[in-house]
């Protein structure tokens, strides 16, 4: 009981306590006081289980005075008042906690519970070492996710690795509130020199912050590029770039492309930096075109051509908007042995589906009128709520119908390993990769 106050070691000590120790016996002697938030008849089962967002409709009260404040650690009750685990509180999201801790897990190991830098400092060296587990980083790839929000346990809260480069996206309020042990624990890792902080400015904002506050990148302390390798192919990253600067999730998806391209011809639609494009000139495609409507994605996709001593001759890429481009090709009867569309996040709520199922129909059926009858598409969806929704094959089945093609489902796929999803929240799944044979 080293971790623990002098006080409650004392406490503790003075009475004739059995070997373990609950969160209520810890609240009570907490130096700041733990607030309580009670959970409504019949939803406590749900958190039991492990899920760790405790949404605002089931709780039904918060015992505290004075009551907590957003970044405060508080109990979470069952209706009888017994605490069930810990998180942290945010007074204005739809999610009032976060759980961190069930009462089991807490009063196994004292020196984490309702302490916010001691857990963090646990997990984020738990996910160091099932990265390292994995293989990453290795000689051949340096640029993965070293911590994946709920996956890893710390919901709101991600770290992509470029090299030397850690980049952290935050989209909680607690994250916010703890940014220094964060870049503390990450700023141990030996293999970091630099750190670019990346809060989500509209998720923060339903959070209850004013995310125009908070600081990015230092440009005197951190580079604005940096350059990695994934599956000894070469990438210049843009760290004012989308999302973290790199999408890592498609690491595995991308060197698949490589063991299928060889004398093909393929297509890569909203290519970004052309991960996918690069990855099929390597397993010997004959011709390789990318598009993306981004010149800033489009300038770092032709800088990747030089940086792997690339035929330009064999891959390209062009500036131009998706739909345009497919359109003009079918105008043109081109077609393709091997297709892929990666579009952005096209359903970033669950309110935008219905406008998201059309332009992913659109998409899809264009894409699938360029490929060559026999030939392959992959196809990908990155929105969290069309993954979850059950609608993506089905939107697949209706553009293969508006195409006039037949589909069969050759594999499905996720994101990367290094993306680990927790399993009572699905919502962590995001990304659905698909390949089709189109007929």
């Amino acid at each position: 009981m080293q971790h623990l106050p002098a006080r409650l070691v004392k406490s503790l000590s003075a009475t004739s306590l059995p070997c373990t120790t609950t969160l209520q016996e810890l609240a009570s002697v907490h130096p700041k006081g733990v607030a309580r938030v009670v959970l409504k008849k019949g939803k406590t089962q749900l958190f039991k289980d492990g899920s760790p967002m405790v949404y605002s409709g089931a709780v039904d009260r918060i015992i505290g005075r004075p009551p907590p404040r957003t970044g405060d650690i508080v109990l979470v009750a069952d209706g009888a008042e017994k605490p069930i685990g810990w998180g942290m509180y945010n007074s204005v999201s739809m999610f009032c906690v976060r759980l961190m801790q069930l009462e089991e897990e807490a009063t196994r190991d004292l020196s984490c519970a309702l302490n916010m830098e001691k857990l963090l400092e646990t997990r984020i060296n738990e996910a160091i070492e099932l990265r390292k587990s994995l293989g990453l980083p290795s000689a051949s790839t340096n640029a993965f996710r070293l911590v994946n929000s709920e996956g890893d346990r710390l919901s709101g809260l991600i770290v992509d690795v470029f090299g030397d480069v850690a980049v952290i996206a935050s989209s909680a309020a607690w994250v916010e509130k703890y940014k220094p042990e964060v870049e503390a624990s990450i700023g141990r890792i030996d293999e970091i020199n630099y750190i670019n902080w990346r809060p989500s400015s509209e998720v923060l904002k339903e959070e209850g912050l004013d995310a125009s506050n908070y600081k990015e990148r230092d440009p005197s302390i951190c580079p604005q590029r940096t350059k990695v390798t994934e599956n000894g192919i070469f990438y210049a990253i843009s760290l004012e770039g989308q999302k973290t600067g790199f999408y890592a999730d498609q690491r595995e998806n991308r060197q698949f492309m490589s063991t299928i391209s060889d004398g093909q011809r393929v297509l890569d639609m909203f290519c970004y930096s052309g991960g996918f494009a690069l990855n099929a000139a390597r397993g010997g495609a004959v011709n390789v075109i990318g598009v993306d409507s981004s010149l800033p994605a489009v300038e770092l996709a032709k800088e990747n051509i030089v940086l792997n001593n690339m035929d330009p001759g064999r891959i390209t890429f062009l500036r131009e908007d998706a739909s345009e481009f497919m359109k003009g090709a079918l105008s043109r009867n081109e077609s393709w042995d091997i297709v892929i569309l990666d579009p952005p996040k096209l359903a970033p709520r669950k309110k935008a589906l219905q406008n998201a199922s059309g332009m992913y129909r659109n998409l899809n059926s264009l894409a699938m009128q360029l490929t060559k009858r026999g030939g392959l598409l992959m196809t990908c969806s990155c929105s969290g709520a069309m993954t979850q929704s059950g609608m993506f094959l089905r939107i697949l089945q209706g553009a293969a119908s508006a195409a006039g093609r037949k589909i069969t489902i050759l594999r499905e796929a996720g994101a990367a390993c290094d993306h680990p999803i927790d399993p009572s929240y699905p919502e962590g799944k995001y990304l659905s990769n698909i390949l089709l044979r189109v007929l």
